[in-house]
């Protein structure tokens, strides 16, 4: 009997032990997601602060509502803009006839697609 109870609690320990491994890794895993997180705000503050010195009330506001509905977009214009400011590029602020006329360029770049049936 005492040779089962020796496996028994070997087996216990070893059980225990795996648990601790996959504990801490469950811990680090959270911490670096937690880390990735603040580095995600901390961009998304900076990036916000930019636009808010390159771009007039009114521009920011129609980039805020197009947001909505077209993320991806905004993401690739607020680069570009961010960008120009960073190249010395932009003068002045970008109001929001400036900012239509980059849409509309922007949105005349992609390709459309015609499907005909026959």
């Amino acid at each position: 009997m005492s040779d089962l109870d020796e496996i028994r609690q070997r087996r216990m320990a070893e059980l225990q032990a795996q648990q601790a491994a996959m504990q801490n890794q469950q811990q680090q895993a959270a911490v670096q997601a937690q880390q990735q997180e603040a580095q995600r705000q901390q961009f998304e503050a900076q990036k916000k602060q930019l636009l808010g010195q390159i771009m007039t009330s009114e521009a920011r506001a129609r980039l805020s509502n197009l947001k909505l509905t077209k993320p991806e977009l905004v993401e690739q214009i607020e680069i570009q803009l961010i960008q120009s400011a960073q190249a010395g590029s932009l003068r002045g602020k970008v109001t929001d006839e400036q900012l239509k006329v980059l849409l509309r360029n922007i949105a005349g770049q992609k390709r459309e697609i015609k499907i005909t049936r026959k």
